[in-house]
């Protein structure tokens, strides 16, 4: 593979940048990739990956980094948001013990977005932060959790509240991983990407819109699977560099997230996969948008309509509207003791307000039940 066949998006962050780099079959030359950075033979790689996603691809990656001369380690941990827990991530640091890995040792997160933000995190914390390396194998890990440095896991009280900003030192997205992706996997990926298209990339959302289905990696065709991925890592990337530990802008990232992961907790991480439930906060959020006059109803439906075509979910369990609110109070984007949500405004612009009321909210919930 030359490279003229990757595409190529950097992360901009000075010292700390990186790239997030696309090509098929790009797991195969993962050792060159590392070389490339500067990392020289006997360097020592815990690869962190998922006994599903070993078995397709764990040989690929061992030997490519092999072949480069790195010394090689793996472990499986078993993936699901009720895995994402601190006991999980010690389990990734007695093997980093185990491996002796020392301060310029790398992990690298070989999954989807559970094994990624606990690798990350695992490597943010041992020996006081070492390099991890994200190669994604799901949609939505590719266009979103591997991307922007957020690291960490749930806690009984909500999710992702406990973590760390750790950047990666390369994302490397293969798109030839989604093929033993299941469809609903793949489905709940395609509300990350609507999403980039409802806060920022209006392009995007057209292209999204002109696509007969959406429910698939065959449907899409590749040519648009990778525009896709490239356009969603570049608008990632973009919000990232503008507000890398989100005190600002990166917060509009989280739309419908607020809602979902409510929604995520409350039923146990057992029933919504996290693209569905943040496609269902989106479309809370729209409805409560319209209903206040913030934006059309007709781009309420059209953002309904591209959920639709991708298979998303578009009515909510008939969960007790009171805990989805005391849920959202333990958020960790509360602040001064308000929620933050992010409001669309007209596709491709939103805004962050903390003024929704909890009433609002209720109707929302009701209305989409």
């Amino acid at each position: 593979m030359t490279t003229t066949t990757l595409k190529r998006i950097p992360v901009a962050l000075g010292q700390g940048g990186y790239e997030v780099v696309i090509g098929r079959g790009c797991r195969f030359h993962v050792g060159e990739a590392l070389q490339r950075l500067g990392y020289g033979a006997g360097l020592k790689v815990l690869v962190v990956s998922n006994p599903i996603v070993f078995h397709h691809y764990g040989t690929h990656v061992m030997e490519a980094l092999q072949s480069a001369g790195f010394t090689v380690s793996s472990l499986l941990v078993e993936a699901g948001e009720t895995r994402k827990t601190p006991a999980t991530v010690a389990r990734i640091h007695d093997a980093c013990w185990r491996e002796h890995l020392e301060r310029g040792s790398l992990i690298l997160a070989l999954g989807g977005g559970v094994v990624g933000d606990m690798a990350g995190f695992a490597a943010a914390t041992w020996l006081r932060g070492i390099a991890v390396v994200q190669a994604p194998t799901t949609l939505l890990a590719m266009v979103d959790a591997a991307i922007g440095g957020k690291t960490g896991v749930n806690h009984p009280g909500g999710k992702n509240l406990i973590g760390a900003f750790h950047q990666p030192r390369l994302v490397l997205v293969d798109p030839e991983t989604l093929s033993t992706l299941p469809e609903r996997e793949f489905q709940a990926g395609m509300a990350e990407v609507i999403k980039y298209g409802v806060i920022g990339d209006v392009d995007l959302f057209a292209k999204l819109e002109q696509a007969k289905d959406l429910s698939s990696a065959t449907a899409l065709g590749p040519t648009l699977l990778i525009e896709l991925l490239r356009r969603s890592a570049a608008a990632k990337a973009a919000v990232v560099v503008a507000d890398e530990r989100e005190s600002g802008r990166r917060a509009i990232l989280n739309y419908g997230h607020t809602m979902g992961h409510a929604l995520e907790t409350l039923t146990g991480y057992t029933t919504y996969l996290h693209g569905e439930a943040v496609a269902l906060g989106m479309q809370a959020m729209g409805w409560i948008a319209s209903r206040a006059g913030h934006w059309q109803e007709a781009e309420q439906q059209r953002q309904t309509r591209l959920m639709a075509k991708a298979g998303l979910p578009l009515r909510w369990p008939p969960l007790d509207p009171d805990a989805v609110v005391a849920c959202m109070d333990s958020d960790k984007k509360v602040r001064h003791g308000r929620v933050r949500f992010i409001v669309p405004r007209a596709l491709g612009r939103v805004e962050i307000r903390d003024d929704i009321s909890t009433e609002r909210v209720k109707q929302a919930l009701k209305a989409l039940q």
